[in-house]
């Protein structure tokens, strides 16, 4: 089977245009944009602001990998500012509850929910490019409106911020006071640094001979 890539010009990307994919087949031409073709390898990219849009289209990818094939790891690539903790937690509940084994590699940056997502990868399967940052802070909120209503989202905020600290330092095996104190603020780490925290198992420079992931 043949391939060629078009619309890789620089003008194309400029205009924010997604390069296709063309393949023969013994059928003839088939025609892909980039991720769907990277879709039928079981590749997901969670990439840019975590929104309730993106993240609804990543959850729907999830499961349809999973009735693809549920004993095939899916492979989640991530370079994220972060976002909605809401939608993100959207993304981490369906990573956690399809059967396939979802293995995360960070490219860019991992930060906020982004890393939350990284570190929510299969344990051993989790990695990061050696350039590639992470960053974990708390959750932030812009309560508005009435005094009692600031107070209840106050209190929300706290409750989420309690309950993504257990389940980092449950997929970091950090204790939950490191974690407490390492997301008051925002902390930056290298890929070094992240692996030697719990986020990702191995850092990665060069593909694995035989591997096409």
């Amino acid at each position: 089977m043949s391939k060629q890539i078009e619309g890789i010009a620089p003008s194309v990307q400029s205009l924010g245009l997604v390069p296709m994919v063309v393949e023969q087949t013994s059928r003839g031409e088939r025609s892909y944009d980039i991720y769907s073709r990277l879709l039928k390898e079981r590749v997901v990219f969670v990439v840019g602001q975590v929104e309730d849009h993106m993240a609804n289209l990543i959850v729907a990818q999830l499961l349809f990998l999973e009735s693809e094939n549920p004993d095939k790891d899916i492979h989640l690539y991530i370079n994220s500012p972060g976002g909605s903790v809401t939608a993100g937690l959207s993304i981490y509940d369906t990573m956690q509850f399809i059967k396939p084994d979802i293995s995360t590699m960070c490219l860019g940056q991992a930060a906020s929910m982004g890393a939350f997502l990284l570190s929510g990868g299969t344990k051993g399967k989790r990695y990061c490019l050696p350039n590639a940052r992470t960053m974990i802070h708390q959750p932030s909120g812009g309560a508005q409106g009435q005094a009692t209503d600031i107070d209840i989202q106050a209190k929300e905020i706290l409750i989420i911020r309690e309950r993504l600290n257990r389940l980092m330092a449950e997929h970091t095996g950090q204790p939950l006071e490191v974690i407490e104190r390492d997301t008051e603020r925002d902390r930056f780490m290298d890929a070094e640094q992240s692996k030697e925290y719990g986020l990702v198992d191995e850092v990665v420079t060069a593909r694995s001979a035989g591997s096409s992931e």
